[in-house]
């Protein structure tokens, strides 16, 4: 197979990942160009999130400490917020407030859904009530318990688990719809997987949302465990006893 120009921003961009991941994402950045030619050289020239050359940030956690690939929809649609790592709100740094979560935290709907079925999991809160009233004792607790305090803490402790944070869609632009953009990169999503399937102990894939649950239907995802829930903008996900049994061991709310 023929090897195709990959565009220079693109490829600057791999310096952000680490150096273990070089080899499968630039096959990765082959087999997007081998389906579509065009699609990288127009996003090369396109304004597009996250900036800052951040579009493979989440492949900073090497390779060999991988345990858990989760995979989302999509980088936030708004530039403070993108950050090139799945659920990683840029605009969020103190988690708690006086009165409850944070208001940046209340404003990412996703993380804020997260946080409570964290809570929930951790027996700190109830699934039923799960409200300022609820939060308020939790949070003064919170600040003086041990418990982490910013977004880049749970961060840390989500890669201290081995996770790595993926978008199914690297980009985010907004005149072209997710699901477009999501095509557009799956070829390099499946170079990833088919590498991670590989290892003598295959991650667990965990999949949030529909665009990210089509993975589960790849022959490259075959060897991989899996767990699939609704996407964390979902109030039901506080209840969801699979991420519950998933993530409740982990107390990544907790400082390490």
């Amino acid at each position: 197979m023929p090897l195709h120009t990959i565009p220079q921003p693109i490829l600057d961009a791999l310096d952000r990942a680490d150096a273990s991941w070089r080899p499968i994402l630039e096959a990765g950045l082959q087999a997007v160009a081998a389906a579509d030619p065009a699609y990288l050289a127009g996003l090369a020239v396109d304004d597009y999130l996250p900036t800052g050359g951040r579009i493979f940030a989440a492949f900073a956690q090497p390779l060999e400490r991988v345990r858990h690939v989760l995979v989302g929809e999509g980088p936030y649609p708004r530039a403070e917020s993108a950050t090139g790592v799945c659920f990683m709100d840029g605009a969020v740094g103190e988690l708690w407030s006086e009165t409850g979560l944070s208001k940046p935290v209340n404003r990412a709907t996703s993380l804020r859904n997260f946080m409570k079925m964290l809570l929930v999991a951790d027996g700190r809160l109830q699934a039923d009530d799960t409200g300022g009233a609820a939060l308020a004792p939790i949070a003064k607790s919170a600040r003086i318990d041990g418990s982490i305090q910013t977004l880049a803490q749970l961060q840390d402790n989500l890669h201290a688990e081995g996770f790595l944070l993926l978008n199914a869609a690297l980009v985010f632009r907004k005149h072209v719809a997710p699901v477009v953009d999501a095509r557009g990169w799956l070829p390099f999503l499946r170079t990833v997987l088919a590498a991670l399937a590989e290892r003598p102990e295959p991650p667990t894939l965990v999949l949030w949302g529909k665009i990210a649950e089509q993975l589960a239907k790849l022959p490259e995802t075959a060897r991989l465990p899996q767990i699939q829930a609704e996407h964390p903008y979902n109030l039901s996900f506080i209840r969801h006893t699979g991420m519950q049994a998933l993530f409740g061991p982990m107390k990544l709310l907790r400082m390490r």
